[in-house]
């Protein structure tokens, strides 16, 4: 039975490219017109179909992982690709829809996220091993979306354009005291020490990413003006000139996103400005796949721009620009692959097995097709309380003139699957 009601609705799903599954029992099923992406996917486990019909992005994630599905010649960005693009032409059978909504529905349990769990949900992520993250990010370890201001710049070149880019929407002068929420393993906040002059406070959950950028600090010289704290925002009462927030408010929790920006509010002096960098979706509200939410980001999400922008009107906080990154955090992610899997025999050094080293590559690409062939981008929003507080023009971000409209892969690039 599984295995038929499997066939139906793969054929309702799949319409564009080709998919031929074979079934651990010897049956083969197909869906389709024939043409690319052609992907032949194999399982080696009979409870696969149901587990695929009753939660089908938490189970072909795990089955994955757990090599029970195995993709001919490897080809995850093939098979992700062909879901995601059929997912997106509208395909979905009517029970995954109605699932889907009732995922949207729970979301406000899912996301609500006190002290205790915001700390255990960034350990799970962030606190793997500062070495392993170190192997594919650039060198300043800046792992959140770079800004390609021309297709042609290395990464390393792409997130000093990003780190750039942020001081100057901060408008940082020499003395100035910088909060930074979600401090990573430091690189901005040394940034903004070691090359504007501000005293700044960083902010982490994680303790792994504590000591690395204290350490980092020291090394750079700059420790007497950079402190990195195990704190959650909620819990800082200082004032600041500037706020940053650079890949944090996909973790704060939706039902939190009052309290969040009412923490920005108090802590952001009269005259400051604020800067909030986050992955958001163009498209309505949704809910992050339940299998990110186990293996990846627990209680992450990616809020709709209305979600954002909703919150911040009924606060003393008031919007001084939106801008919109489009293709930059696809490369970005994409950057990251190849850097992974060129150093796959280092991973496994550090005593990581196969299965994480597949869930690390399915977690790479997914997040690369969400950004490039699902209604997600990155966001900027600046904040500030007084409407002349910020220049009332974006001039002053592009002194040597504006740059070009272009994609942030090179012309006529295609990804390596």
């Amino acid at each position: 039975m599984w295995d038929r009601l499997l066939g139906t609705l793969l054929k309702q799903l799949i319409k564009d490219g080709t998919l031929t599954v074979h079934l651990n029992s010897g049956t083969i099923l197909t869906a389709g017109n024939g043409s690319i992406p052609a992907v032949t996917v194999r399982f080696t486990d009979d409870t696969l179909p149901r587990k695929l019909i009753t939660n089908p992005e938490l189970a072909m994630g795990e089955a994955y992982m757990d090599e029970t599905l195995t993709i001919d010649n490897d080809d995850v960005r093939g098979l992700l690709t062909l879901v995601v693009r059929n997912f997106q032409g509208g395909n979905l059978p009517l029970s995954q829809k109605i699932a889907r909504q009732l995922r949207i529905a729970k979301r406000t349990w899912d996301q609500w996220i006190p002290h205790a769990v915001a700390k255990k949900n960034a350990e799970h992520h962030y606190d793997i091993s500062t070495p392993f993250y170190y192997l594919f990010l650039d060198d300043d370890k800046q792992y959140t979306c770079a800004y390609f201001k021309d297709p042609s710049y290395t990464l390393e070149q792409a997130q000093a354009a990003k780190k750039a880019h942020i001081a100057g929407k901060l408008l940082i002068k020499p003395g100035m005291k910088v909060l930074d929420i979600g401090s990573g393993w430091g690189g901005l906040a040394i940034t903004l020490a070691k090359d504007y002059g501000a005293k700044v406070v960083g902010l982490t959950l994680s303790d792994e990413q504590r000591k690395a950028a204290t350490l980092r600090a020291e090394e750079a010289g700059v420790s007497h003006l950079v402190e990195f704290r195990l704190q959650d925002y909620r819990d800082n009462t200082e004032e600041f000139d500037r706020i940053v927030s650079v890949g944090m408010l996909e973790h704060v929790g939706q039902p939190q996103y009052a309290t969040y920006f009412r923490q920005i509010q108090k802590n952001l002096k009269e005259d400051g400005v604020a800067l909030i960098h986050f992955i958001g979706r163009t498209g309505p509200p949704g809910n992050l796949s339940p299998w990110f939410q186990k293996y990846i980001f627990p209680g992450g999400y990616t809020p709709s721009l209305s979600e954002v922008v909703s919150v911040v009107e009924k606060s003393q906080l008031e919007a001084a620009d939106i801008e919109v990154w489009r293709t930059h955090y696809d490369r970005t992610l994409y950057e990251w692959l190849m850097r992974f899997e060129g150093r796959l025999d280092e991973v496994r050094a550090m005593g990581y097995d196969e299965r994480f080293i597949r869930m690390w590559r399915y977690y790479l690409i997914a997040s690369e097709l969400s950004l490039s062939d699902m209604p997600h981008v990155l966001y900027h929003v600046q904040l500030h309380k007084h409407q002349t507080t910020v220049p009332i023009t974006r001039d002053y971000l592009y002194v040597d003139g504006a740059a070009e409209p272009h994609s942030a892969f090179p012309d006529g690039f295609t990804p390596e699957k």
